[in-house]
């Protein structure tokens, strides 16, 4: 469903001791806005005023020059996009539980733009949000936003209880959306055993999903001595899609009208328990053991018809249905030693996913096991010397992929360099290189073949090798009351990298668009980012994203595929009182994906917001004037030549309401966790 969760309108020197007193504490509150650049992230803290004007933690993070709060999902996303990572005092955090934290219980904001070496291979961003120390209290919420005129709802609710060392927490959160109008055309033109075959579509679906999170946790926690939590969760997930279409297929000088219909249905639970514990060893040393359960239960089907308008006589059937269950575990250890100048950390994390699918496609009905274990060793010293920050680091991954066709056993170093120079007060300049080893993911991996029209058909790929990515990042920090912005040169080199193309199958006498390992991918260019604050306050915050890059693609054959974009994404922020303003759009360009270019989803959205004590009133329109659209091309090198245009008309010039209200008395206790993992997600395809 990436084609609805769209993204936002677009460790050097640490702290000498994470587990801190309540006096220390006491003493780096700041009565002042300020920032400190670190090798690998930035330390803000905030001022009284705009303290006491947020409800709770997450509306101070969307005043991070590099983060801002994506009206569609409701949560806090990067502007350069990626994945982000959010943490309390060091435990992984929802939405939810950023809410339950008050403003006035913030000492400060670690952000990560370099994660440290235990989150690297999970986020591309880490924020860290450091609290005061716990005392009895309690807190609550809830907020829903919803869409006057379309299924799009987002809503949550959370509830959390302090008492001395014992914490308790309950989350809900729920994204509804039910869209009855995404049309699209697609074409397909390609040559077949020397005859010229066209599929010329034009379509409408009805699509939509419900995706719900339900966790309880429960922690103890002496202050200076040991952590413990237990958390339970759920997270329930429906998808469904019903479209039909009208085509016009050519096969040689012949064309006929055809018709169609797709279908398609997936559903999951994956009931997790995450169990943590964590135990000072003395004042310097400090040794973490995570442990992670979780079991899937996922239905997928499709179906898929297509017949001849003038007489019904059939072009193609296609029925799939896939059963998997998928169990998985990961655990992790991990140690810390405080020296007098800087600090070690090493760990050790193992990851097996296990999938015993049951499944009935065109090819007929068969059942397969797959494992997937991966296992990574690290360990990084960080420090500073004068004006030279610096971070250290080196560990092997071991990726081994079992599946019915074949065992695969790939080991990778994984060294990172970070280093940092004090240029002034305001300005930095940070060199980041690294080499990490990414496995495929496990619709990747899937041997499942499903045709699409006729001719053309889709499939995974087990014989998949994981991919190696080095990657050298420059990039110069200035700061003042003014401007907060990043300027970044890089350059990535992707062995192996994976990529969609079209290929010939023999068996099938058609073609099958699948992923596969291109020799590798070279990409370089520059990007600035950050915030500019023309009158020194935040009455108009812009916030540029703007990346040039330069991609060549080298195939196994020797050919090559070259794409040059300009991504963008700007945002226009005002806040008055308790009333704040935003505006963002984005214009879409086309970015490689193998044999593809595609376009980034367009935006176009404007949303206020009023705050009232505990009370907070959205009012926003999304999509103005426009529907969300993507458009998809394949290049000249493509066996088929392949062109789509989609657009959600639901979506539309959408209004939407939104209303909240959360409460906190007291300040919450917040666990410090060393380590966060997750199993891996839902398989299907």
């Amino acid at each position: 469903m990436p084609i609805l969760l769209c993204a936002g309108i677009f460790a050097g020197a640490q702290e000498k001791n994470d587990s801190l007193s309540t006096k220390d504490i006491q003493e780096v509150l700041i009565k002042f806005q300020k920032k400190k650049q670190f090798a690998d992230h930035a330390n803000y803290t905030f001022d009284k005023e705009a303290l006491e004007k947020a409800r709770h933690s997450k509306d101070l993070l969307t005043t991070l020059p590099e983060l801002q709060l994506d009206p569609i999902s409701n949560t806090v996303t990067s502007i350069k996009g990626g994945k982000i990572l959010f943490l309390i005092n060091g435990i992984e955090a929802s939405d939810n539980q950023i809410k339950s934290i008050a403003p006035l219980n913030v000492v400060r904001v670690e952000y990560f733009d370099i994660p440290p070496a235990r989150y690297s291979q999970r986020a591309d961003t880490v924020v860290n949000i450091i609290t005061k120390n716990p005392e009895v209290g309690y807190s609550y919420g809830a907020d829903v936003t919803s869409a006057l005129t379309t299924g799009f709802v987002n809503g949550s609710a959370y509830a959390g209880y302090t008492k001395g060392k014992n914490d308790f927490g309950l989350e809900y959160s729920i994204n509804l959306r039910d869209y009855d109008n995404r049309q699209y055309r697609k074409i397909y033109d390609y040559d077949l055993n020397g005859t010229h075959y066209r599929s010329d579509l034009h379509g409408k679906d009805h699509f939509g999903y419900t995706d719900q999170d339900i966790s309880f946790r429960y922690a103890n926690v002496d202050v200076g001595k040991y952590t413990f939590q237990a958390k339970f969760s759920i997270n329930p997930n429906t998808y469904f899609s019903k479209g039909k279409a009208e085509s016009i297929f050519q096969q040689g000088g012949q064309s006929q009208n055809d018709a169609s219909v797709s279908n398609s249905n997936s559903n999951y639970n994956n009931p997790t328990l995450d169990l943590y514990y964590s135990k000072n060893l003395g004042k310097k040393d400090e040794l973490s053991l995570n442990l992670i359960g979780s079991h899937y239960t996922t239905n997928s089907s499709q179906f898929d018809h297509e017949w001849n308008t003038a007489d019904n006589t059939d072009v193609f059937n296609n029925e799939m249905n896939l059963k998997a269950k998928q169990t998985g575990i990961v655990g992790e250890i991990a140690h810390t030693h405080q020296f007098e100048k800087g600090k070690l950390s090493s760990g050790y994390r193992i990851s097996s996913t296990a999938i015993s699918n049951d499944l009935v496609n065109l090819l007929g009905s068969s059942h397969y096991d797959v494992n997937y274990l991966e296992q990574y060793l690290y360990t990084e010293y960080s420090g500073k010397w004068n004006k030279l920050g610096y971070r250290l680091g080196i560990g092997i991954t071991n990726i081994h992929n079992k599946s019915a066709e074949t065992t695969q056993d790939d080991w990778a170093p994984t060294p990172k360099l970070v280093l940092s120079y004090d240029l002034a007060k305001n300005q930095s300049l940070r060199l980041t290189t690294d080499y990490t080893s990414q496995s495929p993911w496990a619709e990747a991996l899937s041997s499942n073949v499903t045709q699409i029209v006729p001719n053309i058909y889709r499939s995974g790929n087990p014989f998949l090798k994981p991919k190696h990515t080095f990657r050298n990042n420059l990039t110069y920090s200035f700061n003042n009351k003014y401007l907060d912005v990043n300027a970044t040169a890089f350059y990535n080199y992707l062995k192996r990298d994976i990529a969609q193309f079209y290929l010939f199958n023999n068996d099938l006498n058609g073609f099958v668009l699948k992923n596969i390992n291109a020799d590798y991918t070279r990409q370089a260019g520059a990007q600035v980012s950050g915030n500019i604050k023309p009158f020194a306050n935040d009455l108009l915050v812009i916030r540029p994203f703007l990346q040039y890059s330069s991609i060549l693609l080298k195939k196994n054959d020797g050919a090559e595929v070259k794409n040059n974009y300009l991504r963008n994404g700007f945002s226009l922020n005002s806040k008055y009182k308790s009333l704040s303003l935003q505006y963002g759009f984005v214009i879409p360009v086309y970015i490689l994906n193998g044999a593809f270019l595609s376009t980034n989803e367009n935006a176009n959205h404007f949303f206020a917001n009023y705050k009232l004590k505990e009370w907070s009133f959205t009012a926003g329109m999304y999509w103005i004037g426009m529907p969300s659209e993507y458009k998809t091309k394949s290049l000249p090198e493509s066996l088929v030549n392949y062109s789509a245009h989609t657009q959600i008309f639901n979506n539309k010039n959408m209004f939407v309401l939104g209303l909240s209200y959360d409460f906190s008395s007291g300040k919450k206790l917040q666990i410090q966790k060393k380590l966060n993992n997750s199993t891996a997600p839902a398989s299907t395809f």
